[in-house]
Formats: structure tokens, sequence, C-alpha cells
């Protein structure tokens, strides 16, 4: 039985404002601001129990080794002698966004009936490009059943940011869907991430039949849009996006309709909601999903209830007979402002979950006793300043070793 595991990113102990991502907003604002790790991980576990109240499997991801000795070993150099802006770097928490660990096509999709994932190269950015190796190994552990191929990343330079700009729609999770690749061509003042000829690799190593290759619009990241899933999100066979997400939405639209006939499209205009409002209250970087009961509802940041047009929409789509019945407001504001809400923080795959690899599935239990690790060894606060303290170094080593401890995996 195939269904939708949403794995998330434990917030590492290295959470910090660094300012490192050039073209989002929130994480060049807050840059030098004083981070709260604990409870930064706190409110992402959080999250994982609502999803988990909800009826929903929850899976997890680990943060990753900081600081990443290996890499700065390739750099010829050790994290005490690096420069400040390479100490910030390798010691960077982005890991915790698991939109950003993959590509994932599930079995109904693919044309050798097996789940494949594309680890993401994250080569636009320095301090996400050394992501992908301990990424990559966390995969291959978790999805190590014949059900499932995981691929290494797709070379340089062209660059691959996973799932953040990939949709599929289907009639259901376990149907045949579609799957949307979204790539950018420019951003003006902002990087475009995802390359397209990254995208097509991703496509033909899934052995992929119905696929659509999307350009996002220029004018969506030069305001700060800078993966898709900050525009526009699917789920089943619908999808929510801001009317300025796409280059060409028309004709998205319509091959999407043509390919996918019970497709239904949720567009936010821009006249009720501007780009701004919708980026600064990551109102589509939410996770819409499928409950028991069949209804849809959207797992919201506490910032699109603080912004009166995004909340105003939604609570009219609520009430009229739009696809979306609920909304669940989460608190994840330490990871918005490093810019990231509740979708850059799941990888969502489709598959049974029997195939997966227990110590990564998520239960009340699991997620009490990884509270319990965080409370006591995660840092309570990081000033910019202090990310090359010998002391915090030491914390944030110990911090994530106990984590693996006792989750029962080691590296």
């Amino acid at each position: 039985m195939h269904t939708e595991i949403n794995f998330d990113g434990i917030i590492g102990p290295s959470h910090n404002y660094a300012g490192l991502s050039h073209g989002n907003l929130a994480a060049t604002r807050n840059r030098g601001e004083i981070s709260y790790p604990r409870a930064a991980a706190l409110q992402g576990i959080a999250k994982m129990r609502g999803n988990i109240a909800l009826g929903l499997i929850q899976g997890i991801l680990l943060p990753h080794a900081r600081p990443d000795h290996r890499w700065l070993a390739d750099l010829g150099t050790r994290f005490e002698d690096a420069p400040p802006h390479t100490q910030a770097q390798a010691l960077s928490a982005s890991p915790m966004w698991a939109a950003n660990a993959a590509t994932v096509s599930p079995a109904p999709d693919t044309a050798d009936g097996k789940c494949h994932l594309t680890v993401a190269n994250l080569v636009t950015m320095p301090h996400r490009s050394h992501e992908w190796p301990e990424t990559l190994a966390q995969l291959r552990l978790a999805f190590a059943d014949p059900a499932f191929t995981v691929h290494g990343p797709v070379p340089a330079p062209f660059g691959d940011e996973g799932a953040a700009n990939h949709m599929r729609l289907a009639t259901s999770h376990d149907a045949p869907g579609v799957e949307v690749f979204v790539y950018g061509i420019s951003g003006g003042p902002f990087p475009a991430r995802q390359h397209p000829d990254a995208s097509a690799a991703v496509a033909r190593r899934h052995r992929l039949e119905r696929v659509l290759f999307v350009q996002q619009s220029e004018e969506a990241i030069a305001a700060g849009a800078f993966h898709n899933d900050v525009v526009a999100v699917a789920n089943g066979r619908v999808l929510f996006a801001h009317e300025q997400a796409f280059a060409d939405k028309d004709r998205f639209y319509a091959d999407l309709r043509a390919m996918l006939p019970e497709v239904e499209i949720v567009e936010v205009p821009a006249a009720q909601v501007s780009l701004a409002d919708a980026i600064k209250s990551y109102l589509f970087n939410a996770q819409l999903v499928t409950l028991p009961s069949g209804e849809m509802a959207l797992v919201l940041p506490g910032e699109a209830r603080d912004t009166p047009s995004v909340w105003s929409w939604l609570q009219d789509h609520v009430a009229g007979n739009g696809p979306i019945r609920q909304l669940e407001v989460v608190d994840v504001r330490q990871s918005m402002a490093n810019g990231g809400g509740p979708a850059c923080l799941r990888l969502r795959v489709v598959c049974d979950p029997a195939t997966v690899d227990p110590r990564f599935l998520l239960d009340v239990a699991k997620a009490d006793r990884i509270a319990g690790v965080i409370e006591t060894h995660w840092p309570e606060a990081i000033p910019f300043g202090a990310i090359a303290d010998p002391a915090l170094i030491a914390q944030v080593e110990t911090a994530r070793r106990a984590l693996l401890e006792a989750l029962d995996l080691s590296d």
C-alpha cells in the first residue's frame, strides 16, 4: 500500500543566523541575530507531533556533522584556521530543510515500478554544496529496500535543489501521477537555483513518462521566491499556486489539464495577496496534506495567520467549496527567521512504510526521546559572533552524537 510519508529534518544544534543564502530574504534580513537552536528543534518536533495527531505518517532525517571537517580538509584548512565566512559555511544547519534533500518519484510513476530518489547537489550555494554526501548516506540507509533506487547527485554545474522545485499531482497517492519540474532561467538580482538540465536529468534517471517542465517566473525569484515551493505547492489532484508563480501559467495549466483532467487548480490572485505578502507569510511553503478522512489540510506557519491579506483569503477559501478544508497553524518561527517554512522542513516520499528502515520513522515515544536529547544537549542560544567558540563547537558535536546514540544510528 503506497501512502505519503513526510520526512522532517531535525533542526541541528548549530542552527544560527549567518545570512548565507543570497536571494532568501528572511535569511539575509536576520543575519547576525541571536539564534535559539533548542527552541528551533523543539518547534520542529512539535510540528511533527501535530502531523502524527492528524493521522499522518511521519519520518525523520538527521542533522549533519557540523562543522563539516571533511569539507574543510578538502579546502586545505581546519575550522579553527578558516576565515569567518568559511567557518559559517562549514557550520550551517541547513540540512534541516529536507525539501532540498532529494527529488522523489514514487513507484506508480516510474517505468520500472520502483521509487526513485536523486540526492540534490545544491551547488549554487557554498554552504549547501557539501550536504549531499551525508544526505546520500542517510537516504541509502533509510531506503535500502529493493523497492527503492537511490541515485547520486546530478553533476555540477547543473544546480539541483531537490523537491523544493518539484511537484506531483495524481488522483491519489498510489495512482500514476504527473510530475512537474520547475526550473529557473533568471531571477533578476538573485540566482535561479534549479537548472533545466538538472531537472531533465532527474526525470530521465527516474524513468518517468508523464512529465512537465515549467519555468518559474523571473518576478517570483526576484521577489524572494528562491524555490518554487515558496509560491506553489501540490497534493493529490490539487495545485495551489500564486498567480505570478510561473513564467507561462496559461500554457502550464493547459498542459496539466490535458495530462490530468481531474486536476483542480487553486490560484491566489495577486490583487488579493501580493507576491510580497505570499513570500513574507510563506503561504505556499505550507504542507498541503490529505487527511485519513480524505479531506485536505494546510499546515501553515504562524506568519500566515499574522498577515491580514493571506489570512483573509484563506478564511474565504475554507468557507467556500474549495478543496482545502482545514487550516493547521504551527510555530516554526526559528526556521522561518532563517528562510524555511513547514514545507522546507519535510521531504515527501510515497511508498509502503514497511519498506522504510524503522529507525527513520517517528512515533510519539520516539518524539519524546528526541525531545529529551534536544532539551539536554542543544545550545540554548548562539550569538552570531560566537560561532567560532571552541566550547560551542564541542557542544554541537556532543549534541549530535547523543542524538545518534538515542536513535541507534551512527555515521
